[in-house]
């Protein structure tokens, strides 16, 4: 789950992360009071989206005046936001943060992720912030910074001062990147995150660090137990389909394509999503329906796919274990009677009760395309998408 940068500042405060003056604004109005507020002669006015890379869109305006705060506000709000990262839909800017501008001398980044390969946290750190850190490594791999946390003992002192010292700074911001670094860490581990990110960390003029940007990110598995967490989520800016799943207890990803996945287990997703692709197709979804799936539990994923106007074909592939083929197959003909499906429609079964699932189809008398391997089934729903 993303949250705002406005909320996973006021969250690495409270660990101890110094940050400028900001207020959250929803009105061209409350922009300009909002200033009032913070005070200072040059404020910036940032959109509030689950997005990188705002600045290059237009997302971020300095002003100093009220009159270029509220006009800067006013274009803002209201407006859909597209950046690399959002695609072509882009998002919608319903809220935006009044933050004192800062007299920046050197921007830094900084990064705290999980790294799988290793199952530990990594650090990751540069002396060139305020840039895209894949474009830093690409030039100059040498200025990527990287510590992976022993999870034993956790981030301790010295391990921040490493960083401090490789990043070059003055002896009088040594302390001030620790506590950042650490705050950072902190967050990170107390909160379940997958992500923390600073960019730019910056070095003010009067030698003081503060996170400008800030990013958070967090595992979607351990929201149970964040409730504090849960509710900085903002449905608004996620793809209603995906939340649609979530709220359904199905792991679903939206992408371009035209042929709608209904699949069981992530591994036969992206075998058949990449299968699809080899046949000369674009899948539209990854959906996992998980093991132990109901008739309704199929039946809703076909409403989830169906809510994709671009979706010309749907393609059904269990290979069932867990899962049983005669309840997928009951699944497919109630959603089949039940709903106004337009697209064909291939069933490829295989696994538990897979005679079973097969004979429910053909003597349900829908009209299912059925195929026998996942070649077959990903050729001949690429044929159908494309009629």
């Amino acid at each position: 789950m993303d949250i705002h940068e406005y909320q996973a500042k006021a969250l690495l405060a409270e660990f101890g992360m110094p940050i400028a003056k900001g207020e959250l604004a929803y009105s061209p109005e409350q922009a300009t009071y909002r200033a009032k507020e913070i005070g200072g002669e040059k404020w910036v006015v940032k959109a509030q989206i689950h997005s990188g890379a705002r600045g290059k869109a237009g997302g971020i305006k300095v002003c100093e005046n009220e009159n270029e705060l509220y006009t800067a506000a006013e274009q803002l709000l209201g407006k859909r936001l597209v950046t690399h990262q959002t695609g072509p839909q882009g998002k919608l800017v319903n809220r935006l943060y009044i933050e004192e501008a800062m007299p920046i001398a050197r921007e830094i980044y900084l990064g705290f992720l999980m790294d799988r390969a290793s199952e530990r946290i990594m650090v990751v750190a540069s002396s060139s912030g305020g840039m895209d850190i894949e474009e830093v490594a690409e030039k100059d791999p040498d200025s990527i910074i990287r510590i992976g946390i022993e999870p034993a003992v956790g981030m301790q002192a010295f391990e921040a001062r490493e960083i401090v010292f490789k990043l070059g700074l003055e002896p009088a911001q040594t302390s001030q990147a620790i506590t950042a670094i650490l705050a950072c860490y902190r967050a990170f581990r107390e909160l379940d995150a997958t992500m923390v990110e600073i960019n730019p960390l910056v070095v003010t003029e009067d030698g003081r660090l503060l996170a400008l940007d800030a990013k958070m990110t967090f595992d979607d598995n351990a929201l149970f137990r964040r409730q504090q967490i849960c509710e900085l989520r903002d449905k608004s800016q996620e793809d209603p389909r995906e939340m649609m799943a979530a709220d359904r207890g199905l792991s679903y990803v939206g992408l371009d394509g035209n042929i709608g996945c209904i699949i069981n287990g992530a591994g036969l997703a992206m075998a058949t999503m990449d299968m699809i692709k080899h046949c000369g197709g674009e899948p539209a979804n990854f959906l996992d329906i998980g093991g132990g799936a109901s008739p309704e539990r199929v039946a809703k994923a076909f409403n989830l796919v169906l809510s994709d106007e671009g979706v010309k074909a749907i393609l059904v592939n269990i290979f069932a274990g867990i899962n049983r083929c005669d309840w997928v197959a009951e699944g497919v003909v109630q959603a089949m009677q039940k709903l106004d499906i337009k697209v064909p429609v291939l069933v490829r079964l295989s696994g538990t009760n897979v005679e079973e699932g097969r004979k429910i189809l053909a003597e349900s008398n829908v009209p299912v395309i059925t195929a026998d391997t996942l070649a077959d089934a990903a050729d001949k729903a690429v044929t159908a998408a494309n009629q």
